[in-house]
């Protein structure tokens, strides 16, 4: 057996892992330039070791489970929700070499197996037994049912317009324009309907301590607790991944520049985007329960099938159809 069948996938979660663990902290650090302050710099230099010790905390916490929770689903919830999160990662490619699995199907690939996350998320509600976790799951689940249809839909433009579901055909396409100009009313849609599916702010009510008492995983703990928090931000670099990918190119070196490898045009990229989702959770409000719904609708659908009506129609002008 190749070696490097088992080696790469523990690699991919070896990077997966540190992004994480540094994204919370970079995250935090965001918001608190934001809000003009230091944010955490007590743990290490720079406060570098502040997620290490709030894992080290999670790790340590008694695992408390509600004495009339189903105890089996209750257990199981988290890893229905966490392993999709990462099975998604191996259609990304993060350049022409590095891909985990090249699918012909890969944009349908993602989108199924993302869509199981709800299911965790259900799970883990119903099984704790508690009103408050079953009314979070069920927003939860009714949020990221809605938002997903605008989601894939905003792609349907980029598809007619590769006429592939291809993830490298998508980013070779882009050699000369990325996608955000020719698609930029699909990738506003995008972008927001991602904002949802990964419950941030404004779109975070299912786990608002305002709302419902921090929303379905109200009653987890410990390393169970931190499988839900560990799926939101793996979800957050695949689907920052994804934008790279299908809207700014991928790993295309833009203007020309080549004299960067393409890993690091990617990651550049990729960068840019996880900080803006982080810069959005300190500037935006949070939204209230019937606007989120209604936006996702009354907005966000009719204008991804508006997308995909001018792609349609500026596939037949002579000047436009270059760039569709």
């Amino acid at each position: 057996m190749n070696p490097l069948l088992i080696l790469a996938p523990v690699l991919l979660l070896m990077v997966v892992l540190g992004f994480v663990t540094y994204a919370i902290l970079f995250e935090r650090k965001v918001i608190g330039w934001i809000q003009n302050r230091p944010g955490p710099n007590r743990v290490g230099p720079w406060g570098v070791f502040q997620t290490v010790a709030d894992v080290f905390k999670l790790l340590i916490k008694e695992d408390i489970i509600p004495t009339k929770a189903d105890v089996s689903l209750f257990k199981l919830a988290p890893i229905i929700a966490f392993v999709p999160s990462f099975a998604v990662l191996a259609v990304i490619p993060f350049t022409d070499q590095i891909q985990f699995a090249d699918f012909a199907i890969g944009v349908l690939y993602y989108i199924a197996i993302a869509s199981m996350t709800i299911i965790g998320v259900l799970v883990g509600g119903w099984a704790s037994n508690n009103k408050y976790a079953l009314l979070g799951s069920m927003r939860s689940a009714a949020q990221m049912i809605s938002y997903e249809i605008p989601l894939v839909m905003s792609v349907v433009g980029i598809i007619m317009t590769t006429q592939s579901i291809n993830l490298v055909d998508i980013v070779e396409a882009q050699k000369d324009v990325w996608f955000i100009f020719p698609q930029f009313i699909g990738f506003v849609v995008f972008l927001i309907s991602a904002l949802s599916e990964l419950n941030r702010t404004p779109f975070d009510l299912p786990e608002a301590e305002s709302e419902l008492v921090a929303g379905y995983h109200v009653e987890y703990t410990g390393f169970r607790f931190a499988f839900f928090m560990l799926a939101e931000y793996v979800y957050i670099f695949a689907m920052s991944s994804l934008s790279t990918v299908l809207f700014f190119g991928g790993w295309n070196a833009p203007f020309g520049l080549t004299f960067l490898p393409p890993l690091v045009w990617f990651i550049l990229k990729f960068s840019c985007v996880v900080f803006f989702l982080f810069w959005l959770r300190g500037t935006m409000p949070r939204i209230r329960m019937d606007q989120l719904m209604q936006f996702a609708w009354k907005v966000l659908l009719p204008l991804a099938i508006l997308n995909i009506f001018v792609t349609a129609a500026l596939k037949e002008v002579p000047w436009f159809s270059q760039f569709y």
